[in-house]
């Protein structure tokens, strides 16, 4: 995905700046974004008035970020953000990315560990402590705010 691919690029070549061109409109993500480095923030629906600006800010050492992300962005940057962003401490790691998806997808621990190429044991391991981190007792509570917050698709 792209929060992966941002990681792995500015790893392997750190001069580089990223721009990411998403249609993702949530807190979290704008938040992981720019955690994993990258430099740009550009929704899809603004990229035909935007695209332009957008590469001529990284080129010139700027940050650019979409305007309509804009207010995210201060929330995050004043500490009001939503009250399930903060239990979850604004941030799961790529491995507890994967693991909801999987989950939001309907897999069970086994198909998970078979996916991920580890324990049964691990698996229910990752998923409970994802559960404890996001404050969640169900796995539904888990899933909507998962899909709400798109960090998963549904």
């Amino acid at each position: 995905n792209g929060l992966e691919a941002t990681r792995h690029i500015v790893a392997q070549a750190p001069g580089t700046r990223v721009l990411i061109l998403t249609a993702h409109e949530s807190d979290q993500v704008v938040r992981e974004v720019f955690e994993a480095g990258a430099q740009g923030y550009l929704l899809k629906s603004d990229a035909g008035h935007e695209l332009v600006a957008a590469i001529q800010a990284l080129l010139d050492g700027k940050p650019y970020f979409t305007s309509k992300v804009a207010p995210l962005i201060l929330q995050g940057y004043l500490g009001a953000g939503s009250a399930a962003a903060a239990r979850v401490g604004g941030k799961l790691s790529p491995r507890e990315r994967q693991i909801v998806q999987l989950l939001a997808e309907g897999r069970t621990n086994k198909d998970i560990a078979r996916r991920l190429g580890i324990t049964v044991k691990t698996a229910e391991k990752h998923r409970n402590n994802i559960m404890n981190k996001m404050g969640f007792r169900s796995l539904a509570d888990l899933v909507r705010y998962a899909v709400r917050n798109r960090i998963v698709e549904a």
